[in-house]
């Protein structure tokens, strides 16, 4: 397991590493080449996630412990890059932890809600309720932030409402606790968005995400303990352990902390690389992906009604994704 385990840290720390540093030489002449690459690991090692964590859940079926070991893996791996000069730390002050502490607990409760929620529906379902974050998001800009949303933008999300509700009838894996956490979840989403807005600093978006990640971590903590801790004591570990053995249960339950951390930072990264338009295509295309791949891996039965839905979800969101995208770039222009 250690050997396992080491092996694949080293191998995945290596291509973050290289998907961080600038290219030089064949990789400069083409950036095309390089871009394609983060697209790849990001959608790779967000599938890899989804799938594994989705099934970790049929012999562990505890969320909340299961969302506080993603943060965890997260975190050691931030420290151990830290300690071993990978990653420069950049400072920390009270003003700054001040300012990161809302994000952090959003992004908590994000967390903990769609983990939660991927536990209760199947992987598909649980991804086409959250292509409702944009919904959200216009909402809070338009009557939290005060901002004004073009009438073409609340428009483009007309699909994506009517999508999520036609799918929502017929899903076969619908159930109440899925769709309220998948619902919580892309709420706190957005006030995590809102709350980063006004955090913006100037530190790496690799060490932004590091420090909200451990500041996420001390708040899931408690409430894993109290929820799932007396469960876990007194039957959950024995159980899984009788299923499938402690080595898979730990290095399954690693990995996918792994994998979570490495597409979340991968995605930042990609950010930075493309336009907005290409990020917002491609993160639509991303869903879109994980729910195929879902699909075919789990063999989930899927009426013709939610998969009709699912696609009139999706295709909202492309269309939102790309009028929001060019309406940010008209703003840079002006």
């Amino acid at each position: 397991l250690h050997a396992h385990v080491c092996h694949v840290w080293s191998c995945l720390s290596a291509v973050c590493l290289c998907l961080q540093a600038k290219p030089i030489g064949f990789l400069e002449r083409y950036p095309a080449l390089v871009t394609g690459f983060f697209f790849f690991m990001w959608y790779f090692l967000n599938v890899i996630f989804n799938i594994l964590n989705k099934k970790i859940f049929d012999y562990f079926p505890y969320p909340y412990f299961v969302s506080v070991t993603h943060l965890s893996v997260g975190v050691l791996y931030c420290l151990i890059s830290w300690s071993t000069g990978l990653l420069k730390r950049a400072p920390m002050n009270s003003t700054l932890l001040k300012l990161l502490l809302p994000v952090a607990i959003c992004h908590a409760i994000g967390h903990v809600t769609s983990t939660v929620s991927f536990a209760a529906v199947s992987v598909s379902f649980a991804h086409t309720i959250k292509a409702l974050e944009p919904f959200f998001n216009a909402a809070a800009s338009q009557f939290i932030l005060g901002q004004q949303v073009p009438f073409t933008l609340w428009l483009s999300l007309a699909p994506v409402v009517i999508g999520v509700s036609v799918a929502s009838l017929t899903e076969l894996s619908f159930n109440w606790t899925g769709f309220i956490n998948a619902m919580i979840s892309n709420i706190s989403f957005t006030y995590r968005s809102i709350y980063s807005k006004k955090a913006m600093t100037d530190m790496d978006s690799t060490n932004l995400y590091a420090y909200i990640s451990i500041i996420a971590l001390i708040v899931c903590i408690p409430p894993a303990l109290i929820i799932e801790g007396p469960q876990l004591v007194q039957h959950g570990f024995k159980d899984a352990i009788a299923k499938v053995g402690l080595t898979k249960l730990v290095s399954n339950i690693f990995l996918a902390g792994l994998f979570y951390h490495l597409y979340n930072q991968v995605a930042t990264n990609t950010l930075q690389r493309v336009a907005p338009l290409t990020h917002a295509v491609g993160n639509v295309l991303k869903r879109v992906f994980v729910i195929g791949f879902s699909i075919i891996i789990f063999g989930n039965k899927i009426t013709t009604q939610t998969g009709i839905g699912t696609g009139i979800a999706i295709s909202g969101v492309a269309l939102y994704s790309v009028i929001k995208a060019k309406i940010e770039e008209e703003k840079k222009v002006c």
